[in-house]
């Protein structure tokens, strides 16, 4: 699962990366990005592409809970295939890019994990694969589609997100059905990964609920 990234660019630079238009309304989404939390997505509509704030999970409320609990924040998407997420993933309109500079992961022991980043290297920018949607809890909302992870990310989990090479972000965005589910089932080559272990405790504040995987 990944549950904290960053984006370490202005809006006016990621929408210059993308070539997307600015319609966020001046709003900041903050350089880290926690499940429940507001990033930027870029989406495609009329041909366009545009750059919008959204909340990072699909809120979900569970049977068990009390009605006037939080839905909880479903960050991640495990498989396209699964009723909560195909009906979405068939249609390009649905699709996202999550534009981000680093994603981490926890490593160490219990009550004492510290962060682990990942990049792309030579790509100050580089795009997630996700899916968004309308919700009448939070307005729009937008999740990360993961994979098995490659030798690269293997020291520290066994998944990661689904990464998207330039070239490809018009074939997630436009593609098939078939297109997206070759992108889930791929794996991203190891070398362009870089890892940077620190010594940043995982936990550096007070952060939503952890999500469900679906």
């Amino acid at each position: 699962m990944c549950n904290l990234y960053t984006t370490r660019k202005s809006r006016e630079e990621v929408a210059a990366f993308f070539r997307a238009k600015d319609d966020s309304f001046g709003s900041n989404a903050p350089e880290e990005v926690y499940p429940g939390t507001p990033g930027m997505v870029v989406r495609e509509a009329e041909g366009e592409r545009i750059l919008q704030s959204m909340v990072w999970g699909f809120p979900l409320r569970l049977k068990t809970m009390s009605p006037t609990a939080k839905p909880k924040p479903v960050n991640n998407i495990a498989d396209l295939n699964k009723g909560m997420w195909i009906g979405l993933a068939r249609k390009p309109e649905w699709r996202c890019l999550i534009p981000l500079t680093h994603f981490a992961e926890a490593e160490g022991e219990k009550g004492s994990k510290t962060r682990t980043w990942f990049n792309v290297k030579d790509q100050p920018i580089f795009a997630w694969a996700g899916l968004w949607r309308d919700s009448a809890e939070w307005g729009p909302v937008y999740s990360g589609v993961m994979t098995d992870c490659n030798e690269a990310i293997r020291p520290v989990h066994d998944r990661m997100p689904v990464l998207l090479h330039p070239h490809e972000y018009d074939q997630w965005l436009r593609g098939s059905f078939d297109d997206i589910i070759g992108f889930q089932s791929r794996c991203f080559p190891d070398e362009l990964i870089e890892m940077t272990r620190t010594n940043e405790p995982w936990v550096k504040r007070r952060t939503p609920e952890q999500p469900a995987l679906l």
